[in-house]
């Protein structure tokens, strides 16, 4: 079971790579078998998998046509709570973007962590997914933590972490991150929920785990 896990992870995140070479696109794995191994031990209610899911694309289409080809957007959602991330021509964009979705149905919060520059490079963009496979890869491996609680991304070298976790299950997905070649910073969007909440959803154990020297900076918003 853990190696079919394994090698799902890793089919989503090569499907995940494969928009980058495109300017401007929602990041949005796909793949049906990965799919419906994901859902299965999703703490999120199937209504709120298929509002996220329908989210990312619907974000995408709020990129004024003025803003599109200058830059490179990826929107990831968990939760009904939006994560934006990718570079845009101006800080006008950036904050356009941001309001037009934060107005879309459904949506309860925004996290816009674009910047203002020149889209990134092909290579930068690989890069960054394979990152978000290591960091995956590393929580498959973690036993006392599903890897199917945690939303990895990876942008510029910045992984940001989401998903609905209890705190010890937070801390042992945040020190993998930190501990994750490649990464220069960690962002902690988690929804941490108390034990008793979260046994309601899952019976999933959780433990800490303990950083090397010289971890990846934390930031938690």
């Amino acid at each position: 079971m853990m190696q079919k896990l394994k090698l799902t992870l890793a089919a989503a995140a090569l499907i995940a790579a494969l928009p980058l070479l495109q300017g401007c696109v929602p990041a949005v794995v796909g793949a049906g078998a990965a799919a419906g191994v994901m859902s299965a031990h999703d703490r999120r209610a199937t209504g709120a998998q298929a509002d996220d899911e329908a989210a990312e694309w619907k974000a995408a289409q709020q990129v004024p046509d003025a803003y599109r080809e200058a830059s490179h957007l990826n929107f990831t959602a968990f939760n009904r709570r939006l994560l934006i991330t990718g570079e845009v021509p101006s800080e006008e964009a950036r904050n356009v973007i941001g309001e037009r979705v934060g107005k879309l149905d459904g949506i309860r919060e925004v996290f816009n962590e674009t910047t203002v520059g020149p889209a990134s490079s092909l290579t930068t963009r690989s890069n960054d997914s394979y990152i978000t496979s290591k960091v995956k890869a590393r929580l498959v491996d973690e036993k006392y933590l599903s890897a199917n609680h945690v939303k990895v991304v990876t942008e510029a070298g910045v992984t940001y972490l989401m998903g609905i976790v209890n705190e010890r299950e937070a801390k042992v997905a945040v020190t993998i991150a930190r501990t994750t070649d490649g990464v220069r910073k960690v962002v902690n969007l988690f929804e941490v929920l108390s034990d008793a909440e979260i046994k309601r959803l899952s019976t999933i154990p959780a433990s800490s785990g303990t950083a090397p020297a010289q971890p990846a900076p934390v930031e938690s918003r």
